[in-house]
């Protein structure tokens, strides 16, 4: 079986996977659900291509930890800005040059940054993303550049720049 081939069909053996879960093991559910599963792999094999990318596992998981304690510094630094009049405040603009191709690693970067403390992505400007940022003083260029690397190590996506 091609690297194609295996693909879809891990696809469709998840979809079965979530039917029976939901739904059961019946012979009739079983008839109906593969059908649903052959048409769920080929909505997603459409709307989500394969690609030449490695999902690794082990550097995936290990981003849950930095993810979860990025989140929660995000929402404390947020809460303390917000509360404490005399911490201080330059809001502003970044650009921020995302080294993704594909539209998919875009739009997951933007996600996981959002969570960085204090930004949020808000524009796509062709090979850029513009984030808006409580305090321009600090460091967020670097930051944002810190997670591609980690994103991209753990999902094996070509990135370019």
């Amino acid at each position: 079986m091609s690297g194609a081939g295996l693909a879809g069909f891990v696809r469709w053996a998840a979809f079965l996977l979530l039917w029976v879960a939901l739904i059961g093991t019946n012979l009739a559910a079983l008839l109906v659900g593969g059908i649903a599963a052959s048409l769920a792999t080929w909505a997603s094999l459409k709307l989500l291509p394969l690609s030449r990318s490695h999902l690794r596992l082990w550097a995936l998981l290990g981003l849950m930890p930095r993810f979860l304690w990025q989140s929660l510094k995000a929402g404390w630094d947020v809460a303390r800005r917000a509360l404490d009049p005399r911490l201080p405040l330059a809001p502003g603009f970044v650009t921020f040059a995302c080294p993704y191709r594909s539209e998919h690693a875009r739009d997951t970067f933007a996600a996981i940054s959002s969570l960085l403390p204090g930004t949020v992505p808000c524009g796509d400007r062709g090979d850029a993303l513009e984030i808006h940022c409580l305090d321009i003083g600090q460091p967020v260029v670097a930051q944002l550049t810190e997670e591609a690397r980690r994103m991209a190590h753990a999902l094996g996506e070509d990135a370019h720049g």
